[in-house]
Parts: structure tokens; C-alpha cells; sequence
């Protein structure tokens, strides 16, 4: 075999034969897809830092283009490919495999040109590892080859940094496919397939969440991580301890990439490392050097695990892990320059008018005496803009006994811990301070406030009116934000107490401090409560878009969706809910739920928890829903309110109703019949039991499966709610009562009855839009409208007008199709009481029953470890030993012979 003399046989071999796939690897698929239909790119450029899994990827493309047919080269170069010569003949014997010939010397790079363009079938080449090459000779070669493959031909190359090809003239003829860290970067589900799937390594949604958070899904720390977690027992405490100091991703680092740097840029990359986002100005002053902004190009450029800010041109930030190893090495290498490199950049951060990065700096340098002072000019200013995490843990870094000369800083640390934690930490800090002996009128007054709103959110809202009046008899305070979180607080409770008018002139007071430095969280605060006046007074219209101004209120700039929003946030997404808009429902609850949860919020809590199972259910996740209404339960237990423990199970009961399970619904009930939480409910107007309490659902369970005759038990009882109800001008409470009279009317066989008093509802809702207060009642509740459409359609005289028409239809699309209602109307004439000819399975019989309590077919096919199409073969043997034409139907026959309860 004659093979070129520039390259030893062993040496060619190594560089032609592509590295043998990692045995754990994640299919890239969206990436592999997005190379596959880039047919019209001359060069797909892989490139990334070290350990982002270009070369698996790469191998991945490989072997899909050779499954659909395209012929490949692969060349893994190294720095001797700066010589010209050498190049050429190690793509000349590349180039020969194509050909399916030994390797020969060539005549030059038009030689190879020119056997690439008679090749006459679609082929790839791929050169890995390019960042070796840089002399400006092999590069126009590569240019060369570039510009003359033929149409069929591709060129794949992996890279750490940028090489210089030409980029833009490529990229602006549609010639160029980038393939960046924004691609490589696992996701959430791909890094938990690797832990899980691959690695095998058993971890719980919460520690991959974590893991996942620390390796910003860099694939090399997450298998440098996973073979720690192979050997580790607290896996938990492991994860929460993972960073760039940790022994595995420190020697990668350091020998991988630190000590492939010259002086110069070590140097920069360890003095910069404590900065969270770096420009040329600032490590200028940091380093005292005027040629920042060359170096961070160069960074850029050589791709060194820095990434540019979006929306900040010129602003950059280390990736976590690299940063965090960096700091490390700073520590080892350059004793006591840490500080002096966080001071630094808070006095430059300062003279910037960035008062956060400067506390920032300030608390990670040690230096607790310039912290203390930027708190004490600031601290107040930030509680205003809600700022209530960050100031909890900036307040976290600090001593107790730091903050003891500071009685102003200990109130604002006692209203940030109220609106981040939770009010009984905060209420343990304010306690212990001693604040409660200070004279200062400016601390008075935030005490004053902050009492009656601790109560409240301890559920303690009659102590916390007691309060809030003996307060409101001191006014003005000396502080806006006290006086109007105050005037806010007392508008709440007295809306709990029904005192709506007394609640509005609260908020037109509250209004009037907003301009005078009460700031935007208070804005917030009374437009949600503006909001839930609108609300219950079956204003839904209304409520949702001051919701929705609650929200957008707290989106300044330096103030984002979770900054302690939670208040407004589940509020508005429970309007979404009602609007049935799921989907965006969702997200917002599982944004704002477990902020709701942090804070100890209880009617944020049930309604974020109750309206998320009730999603789940809709989805057909009965699993899923049980979660939510477990976790519900058990944070009641766990924060001491017995409320949120009683509404769980209510909840629970209601799910249990839907799924036809008459004797547990009615058992839960009165597991959630805990009489010293309804008396109090009762007595109150509480958000989250405005629809939703237990007398409510004992009425729901009588118009399901009570006595439901004209003289009978649960039409008296409805009626007397009715009247109650509208004589306490409760408009909510009123529609979902009338929608139980349909209900119970329809049971008792009285079907015209039924109707008209499902009309009467739906004109009453329809006004303001009302769809899931219907929906939530099931499958008798999507009949009576259905069969409420028909006849108006059939019965020109009743001519409804369009808007409720358009109404109606939404609402019907709203329900689930038409046959999950066939239950209500075909249960009587479900079949045959008669065995069965041919038995069902056991597995037949358990899958009846899982359909019964509402499981999806995907939902099924997971929790038995099957295939979909195995629950499709099941369900259409269940349907054929039943005689049934539905899945509905087949469980109402499986009831009728009793096969399921």
C-alpha cells in the first residue's frame, strides 16, 4: 500500500477512521434533523467549548446521513495539519476511501477538487477538531474546497472556535448551517435521559432539576457528575455541593482548557472570574488595563465558555461551572485578591448608578461594612419595587448581629422574608429583633403595618382586622410603603368580611399614596384586590383585566414575572382557567404556585393547586392530579392551616364524584368536613370558597346521587342556597347553584325542567364569559348544554341572539366530545345485566377501571408499561366482550354488571 510519506500508516489511520460513539450518549435528534434538511448549506459548522459533545453529535449525523445513502469522509486534524503539504495528503487519502482506493499522492488540492466533482453519488465530509488549524494557507484551501464542492457534496467541521472561512459570504448565500451551544446544550429532558436512561443513575424530578440548573446542560459536567453520583449516597447533598470545584470538573478544566492558554489570557479569566456579566469598561477598571475589549473578542472568538449577553451588545458571562472553577483556581493562586477584586467592581458598579451588582460584589468580597451602608441608602427603595427575594438573600448573607444597630434594614429584611418565606419566619426574626422597642417613628410605622399583615397571611384575618383598625387610627405614617401596604391589607380583609364598600373607599385611599414613593408592588397589591372585588361580585370581565395590569404592573425592567408576584400571578392565571385557555393557565400556575407555597398564601395555594389537578384531569393524568391534591394536603398539614388540609380533600372528594364513585365521594366529603374551618368560611368571604366549600359540595353530591324529586332533598337544599346566595349578592355562587339545580333536575328525570333551568344559567354566565364554572361539573353538565343547543337550533321561534349562540358553541367545544357524555344519557340502557359470553381479564378488568376514574390512553399505556397501541388492542377487546361502542359506554355496562364499583 502506497501511502503518502508525510504521515505515518498508523498515524493516517487514526486521523481517517472517526472515534468509536461514547456507550452512553442521548440522540441528538433535532440537531441531527436540522443537518439532514440543510441541503442547500455548503458547511455545517459544529462549534462549541470543550466537553459540549460536538464530536457525538458529529458521529450522529454520520450515521444518519449514511442511512439515507450519502457517502462519508471523516478526518480528526491536529496541529501538524498546519502544513499545507501534510493536509493535502491526509484529505487526499480521505478522499481515495470515497473512491473505495488505497491512498496516493497527489497532484494538489485541484486534483482532489476535481475527483470530489466527478464523484456521482451525494456525499459528506467531516473534519473534527478544527480549531488546530489556523495557518492562513490550509485555511484557503479549506475556502477552496468549500466554494467547488459540487452540488451533492457537504462539508461538516467541529470546532471549538470560529474558524475564519468566511462565515458571513456563506452565511449570506444561505451556504452556512451554525450549529452552537444553543443546539448542543442538552435540555432538561435530554440531560434527564442521559442521568436516568443512560447513566442508570436513579434520581428524583427535584435533583435533576438541580443538576441540571449547575451544568447549564454541558454535557461533559454532567458525565463527570453522574460517575461522582455512581459512588455517592446523599445524592442530594452531593448535587447541591456540585460546582467547578469539585475534583472531576476542576482537572478537566485545568487540563482540558486553562493550561492550553497563554499567560495574558489566564490571567484575564481568573481576575474576571468573580463577575457575574463582564464588558471592556469594567474589567478595565477591575485589571487596570485598557485593552479589555480586544481580549473578550479574542474569548468570543476562541469560543472559551463565554457567552454573549442577549440585548446587551459588548456584555458577556462565564458559564457557571467554568466560572466557579476559575474562582477556585484565583483562591489558590492569588491568596486575598479575591476582595480586592469584588470591592473594585462595586465602586465601579456604584459610579455606573447598579446598585445591585455593587451590593452583589460588596456581600461576596466579605466586605459587610460597605454592604450595610448601600442597604441602608437603598434597601427601602428596593422594597418597594418588590424586590423580596433578593433582598431576602442579600439579608441571608448578613449576621443577626450585624443588623442589630440597623432597626430600619431589620423591618425591611421582616417585609421581605413575609412576602419570599413565609409570614412565621418573618414574624420569629421581627420578635427576636427587639424592633418592637424602638422609638423611631420611621420603624413605628412599618410595625404598624407589618402586623395585621403577618396575621393575614397566618389565616388570621379576624386578628389581623383587630390590627389593622387599632393601626389605621395612627395614620399617616411616617412611610409610604407602610401606610399604603397598611390601607391595602385592611381593603383585603375587609373584602374577607364582606365590607365591599368599606374595601373600595381602602383601595381609593390606597390609590391616592401610590404616587407619594409607595412604589409598584403596592400598586400591584390593590389592583388584585380591586380584582378579586370584581370577582365576586361575578365580574369576571373586569377582574381579569385588572389581573392582568396587576401582573404587568411589576414588569419594569429590574422587576420580572417571579419576583414575588405570586399574589397577582396565580389570581391571573385562575382567569386564564376560567377563559379555558389551559395551556397558558398552566404554565403561569406552575410559575406562581410555588411561590404561593414559599409565601404560606393559603387561598393562592388551593386555588393554584385545585385548578392545576383540575388540568390534570382534563389531560386524562390521574396520576398527576392526585399529586397536586396530595401536595395541597400535606403543605396545609405542614404550614399549620387547617383550611388548605380541608380543601384538599373537598377537592378530592369533587374528582372522585366526576369519576362516578358515588361511596368515596361521599366519604371523602366527610373527611373534609372539618367543622371549625366551614363555620369560619362560612362566616367569611374567602376567595378560594366563593364556589367551593363543603356545604357546596354536599349539594353537588345530592344533585349526583341524592333524592332529586320536587319534594326532595337536594332540590329544597339548592334552592335555599340560591336565596342565601343572592341575598348576599354572591354572583358566582348563585351560577354554580343554578347549574346544580340542572343537574339535580336531571336526575330526577325532569328533563324539561332541567333544560330551562340550564338556559337560565347559561344567559347569567354568558354575560361575563364564564366557560370552566361549567365545564368542572362533567359530563351532565356538557349533555344539558348540548342538548340546550339542539333545541335552540330545532326551535325557530326561540331565535337566541348570536353573542349567546357564539357563547353556547364555546362552550360545548369547551366539554370533552360528546360521547364522554354518553354515560349520563345510555348508563339506564347500558346493556344486558346478563354474564358476559367470553370473561374479561384480569388486566381488562383493571384497565375498566382505570378508565373509569378518567386515565387517557397515554396515561394508561404508562402507567402499565405498555404501548399505546397495546391500550388500543384492550380497549377494542373490552368494547367487543361489553357489546359497546365507546369507552364511556364500556364502563357504564362494566357498572351495570358490577365488574367495577
Amino acid at each position: 500500500m502506497n501511502q503518502p510519506t508525510s504521515v505515518a500508516p498508523n498515524r493516517l489511520a487514526a486521523k481517517l477512521n472517526p472515534p468509536s460513539p461514547p456507550a452512553a450518549q442521548v440522540l441528538r435528534k433535532a440537531v441531527a434533523e436540522a443537518v439532514r434538511a440543510a441541503q442547500s448549506a455548503r458547511l455545517v459548522l459544529v462549534r462549541a467549548p470543550a466537553g459540549f459533545g460536538k464530536t457525538t453529535t458529529m458521529l450522529q449525523c454520520r450515521a444518519q446521513f449514511e442511512a439515507d445513502g450519502v457517502e462519508t469522509i471523516w478526518l480528526t486534524l491536529d496541529r501538524s495539519d498546519n502544513d499545507p503539504a501534510r493536509f493535502l495528503a491526509c484529505l487526499a487519502a480521505a478522499v481515495a476511501q470515497l473512491h473505495g482506493e488505497q491512498a496516493a499522492a497527489t497532484d494538489g488540492a485541484l486534483d482532489i477538487m476535481e475527483r470530489l466533482a466527478a464523484h456521482p453519488s451525494p456525499f459528506a465530509l467531516f473534519f473534527d477538531d478544527f480549531e488546530h488549524v489556523t495557518d492562513p494557507t490550509v485555511l484557503d484551501l479549506v475556502r477552496e474546497l468549500i466554494a467547488n464542492l459540487p452540488r451533492r457534496g457537504q462539508l461538516v467541521i467541529g470546532a471549538r472556535s470560529r474558524p475564519d472561512l468566511g462565515l458571513g459570504r456563506l452565511r449570506a448565500r444561505g451556504q452556512l448551517l451554525e450549529i452552537d451551544t444553543t443546539q448542543l446544550r442538552f435540555s432538561a429532558g435530554e440531560a434527564a435521559e442521559f442521568i436516568t436512561g443512560q447513566r442508570h443513575i436513579a434520581l428524583g424530578e427535584a435533583d435533576l432539576a438541580a443538576l441540571y440548573r449547575k451544568t447549564e446542560g454541558w454535557a461533559a459536567a454532567l458525565w463527570l457528575a453522574s460517575m461522582s453520583l455512581e459512588r455517592q449516597e446523599g445524592r442530594a447533598d452531593f448535587i447541591a455541593r456540585f460546582s467547578g470545584s469539585n475534583d472531576a470538573v476542576a482537572d478537566y478544566l485545568a487540563d482540558d482548557v486553562l493550561a492550553r492558554q497563554s499567560g495574558t489570557v489566564r490571567d484575564f479569566l481568573l481576575r474576571t472570574s468573580i463577575l457575574r456579566h463582564l464588558n471592556a469598561s469594567l474589567c478595565d477598571a477591575l485589571l487596570g488595563r485598557d485593552d479589555s475589549a480586544q481580549l473578550l473578542a479574542a474569548l468570543e472568538q476562541a469560543n472559551l465558555f463565554i457567552q454573549p449577553i442577549e440585548g446587551e451588545p459588548g456584555t458577556y458571562r462565564y458559564h457557571s461551572l467554568f466560572a466557579g472553577f476559575l474562582r477556585q483556581q484565583l483562591r489558590i493562586t492569588m491568596p486575598g485578591e479575591e476582595q480586592r477584586l469584588h470591592r473594585a467592581a462595586s465602586d465601579w458598579h456604584q459610579a455606573q448608578g447598579g446598585i445591585v451588582p455593587a451590593i452583589d460584589h460588596a456581600l461576596d468580597g466579605g466586605n459587610l461594612e460597605l454592604a450595610l451602608r448601600l442597604l441602608q441608602q437603598h434597601a427601602e427603595a428596593l422594597l418597594e419595587e418588590g424586590r423580596m427575594h433578593l433582598l431576602t438573600r442579600w439579608f441571608g448573607a448578613i449576621p443577626a448581629a450585624a443588623l442589630a444597630q440597623a432597626p430600619m434594614l431589620v423591618v425591611v429584611k421582616t417585609w421581605a422574608l413575609a412576602l419570599s418565606r413565609g409570614p412565621r419566619e418573618a414574624m420569629a426574626v421581627l420578635e427576636a429583633s427587639g424592633c418592637a422597642e424602638s422609638t423611631d417613628p420611621d420603624v413605628r410605622a412599618h410595625l404598624l403595618a407589618l402586623r395585621p399583615s403577618l396575621l393575614t397571611m397566618m389565616d388570621r384575618i379576624e386578628e389581623a382586622c383587630t390590627a389593622g383598625m387599632e393601626a389605621l387610627a395612627q395614620l399617616p405614617l411616617s412611610k409610604p410603603f407602610a401606610e399604603s401596604m397598611l390601607i391595602n391589607g385592611m381593603a383585603l380583609i375587609l373584602c374577607s368580611l364582606g365590607q365591599y364598600q368599606q374595601s373600595h373607599q381602602m383601595l381609593d385611599a390606597a390609590r391616592r399614596k401610590q404616587g407619594d414613593g409607595a412604589g409598584i408592588f403596592n400598586r400591584m397589591y390593590s389592583e388584585s384586590i380591586e380584582g378579586i372585588l370584581d370577582l365576586e361580585g361575578g365580574r369576571l370581565r373586569q377582574a381579569s383585566a385588572r389581573f392582568r395590569l396587576a401582573v404587568n404592573t411589576t414588569h419594569a425592567p429590574s422587576y420580572t414575572h417571579t419576583h414575588g408576584n405570586a399574589f397577582a400571578g396565580v389570581l391571573y392565571a385562575d382567569a386564564l382557567y376560567e377563559a379555558n385557555e389551559l395551556r397558558t393557565a398552566a404554565h403561569l400556575f406552575n410559575v406562581y404556585v410555588p411561590l404561593a407555597k414559599d409565601v404560606a398564601l393559603a387561598d393562592h395555594m388551593i386555588i393554584g393547586y385545585t385548578r392545576l389537578a383540575r388540568i390534570a384531569f382534563t389531560r386524562g393524568d390521574i396520576d398527576m392530579m392526585l399529586q397536586y391534591l396530595s401536595e395541597l394536603e400535606y403543605t396545609g398539614y405542614q404550614r399549620q392551616l387547617p383550611r388548605v388540609v380541608a380543601s384538599a380533600k373537598l377537592e378530592r372528594s369533587r374528582m372522585l364524584l366526576l369519576q362516578g364513585n358515588r361511596v368515596a365521594a361521599r366519604e371523602e366529603l366527610e373527611r373534609a368536613n372539618d367543622t371549625a374551618v366551614w363555620t369560619r368560611v362560612r362566616a367569611l368571604r374567602l376567595l378560594a370558597h366563593d364556589v367551593e366549600h363543603f356545604d357546596l359540595g354536599r349539594l353537588r353530591w345530592e344533585a349526583h346521587f341524592g333524592t332529586a324529586t320536587p319534594d326532595g332533598t337536594a332540590l329544597d337544599q339548592i334552592d335555599a342556597a340560591l336565596a342565601e346566595a343572592a341575598a348576599e349578592g354572591r354572583v358566582r355562587r348563585q351560577l354554580k347553584l343554578q347549574l346544580l339545580r340542572a343537574i339535580a333536575l336531571h336526575h330526577a328525570g325532569q328533563a324539561r325542567a332541567a333544560q330551562a333551568a340550564m338556559l337560565q344559567a347559561l344567559r347569567d354566565a354568558s354575560g361575563e364569559g364564564f366557560i370552566r364554572l361549567i365545564v368542572d361539573e362533567g359530563p351532565v353538565a356538557g349533555l344539558l348544554v348540548r342538548r340546550l343547543q339542539d333545541s335552540l337550533r330545532a326551535d325557530p321561534a326561540a331565535r337566541p341572539d348570536p353573542l349567546f349562540s357564539d357563547y353556547l358553541l364555546r362552550l360545548a367545544q369547551a366539554f370533552p366530545p360528546a360521547e364522554a357524555e354518553a354515560e349520563a344519557e345510555t348508563a339506564a340502557e347500558a346493556g344486558p345485566g346478563a354474564a358476559l359470553a367470553e370473561p374479561l381479564t384480569q388486566k381488562e378488568t383493571r384497565i375498566l377501571a382505570l378508565l373509569a376514574d378518567g386515565y387517557s390512553n397515554s396515561a394508561l399505556a404508562e402507567k402499565l408499561f405498555v404501548s399505546d397501541s397495546t391500550v388500543r388492542t384492550h380497549l377494542r377487546n373490552i368494547n367487543t366482550k361489553l357489546h359497546a361502542q365507546s369507552r364511556t359506554q364500556a364502563v357504564a355496562i362494566a357498572r351495570k354488571l358490577g365488574i367495577i364499583a
